[in-house]
């Protein structure tokens, strides 16, 4: 092989190892792979490029702490060698490369499209989209989750923010919760009841009242004790059935609240001292047989609301059923 062929492959090889692996290469620069490899191992022990394993393929790159110096000569050599036929010769049969990639991740998504969420789910899991999504939480976020059952919410949100706090009024879902939340360090778990937290004022960035709701006598005392506990400005997400007609549940499963609808949520809220609110109603799960869910989201007003001792739960709990109800 004469110098010219020789620079032109070691031009070749670090024009493209952005983009190849070795048989990548190989196809482009039309060279046995026996060259390929011996030109690659130059490069790299010169820590021209730089690679990086991919399973059975190993992906070469230019290297990106190439010195001054090396960067200047990189630019002194590339710029002649890149106007050559031979170079763009190169650099067409990397772009039809590339093509041929695209359309084989095409056609597959053109053929799995009806059965893609299916695949997904058997391949990483049917929560794996929402436990993603939970990265964009702030992580100096400190996080009550109040009600917080056998804790499967807390495991979710305990990476991804600073601090969690646990509540619940029933020390055998405390128990449980405990068991799942064993490696967490960055999680208290507490017993109390919702209408009296163990919190001081002001400590939570966040409160999440997840399916909760429901099964309390009094919600407004409930919401207007969580605005307690939250820093101004800080937010409150509910997630509960909508209103339904499911009057078994009362016995079955102890629900004292059939569910809730926008402006009685929203009354409730205002008058604990929250502003802001986003009433959401959530699509049915395929597989679901209770009722339909939603999500309501509001902030703490710079207003304090009227304390709450005036309030009557008994009166609350009956005039505010009647508007669920209707």
């Amino acid at each position: 092989m004469n110098h010219r062929n020789s620079v032109r492959n070691a031009h070749g090889f670090v024009l493209i190892v952005g983009h190849q692996n070795k048989s990548g290469s190989q196809a482009a620069l039309q060279l046995p792979q026996s060259t390929v490899s011996r030109h690659l191992k130059i490069l790299a022990d010169e820590r021209w490029v730089t690679s990086r394993a991919d399973g059975a393929s190993r992906w070469y790159r230019l290297s990106p702490a190439l010195s001054d110096e090396a960067k200047g000569l990189w630019t002194l050599v590339r710029t002649p060698m890149a106007a050559t036929p031979a170079a763009a010769q190169d650099v067409a049969r990397v772009d039809a490369l590339l093509g041929v990639r695209r359309a084989r991740s095409e056609a597959f998504f053109a053929t799995a499209s009806a059965e893609w969420d299916t695949l997904r789910a058997t391949l990483f899991g049917a929560r794996a989209d929402l436990t993603a999504a939970l990265a964009l939480l702030d992580p100096s976020l400190v996080v009550g989750d109040l009600g917080c059952g056998t804790g499967a919410l807390t495991a979710a949100l305990a990476p991804h923010v600073a601090h969690v706090h646990a509540i619940d009024g029933s020390s055998q879902m405390l128990a449980a919760a405990r068991s799942r939340l064993m490696g967490f360090e960055n999680v208290t778990l507490t017993e109390g009841a919702l209408e009296s937290l163990p919190l001081p004022d002001a400590c939570l960035d966040a409160a999440v009242l997840l399916l909760v709701l429901h099964h309390v006598a009094d919600p407004a005392r409930v919401l207007a004790e969580t605005r307690r506990v939250l820093r101004p400005n800080g937010r409150l997400l509910i997630a509960d059935m909508r209103a339904h007609a499911h009057e078994e549940y009362r016995q079955q499963m102890g629900h004292v609240w059939l569910g809730f609808d926008a402006d009685a949520l929203s009354t409730w809220l205002d008058a604990a001292g929250f502003h802001g609110v986003r009433y959401v109603p959530l699509p049915m799960d395929a597989d679901a047989t209770g009722p339909a869910l939603f999500t309501a989201t509001a902030r703490v007003s710079h207003v304090v609301p009227a304390l709450i001792s005036q309030h009557n739960p008994t009166d609350s709990f009956e005039d505010n059923r009647q508007w669920q109800l209707q």
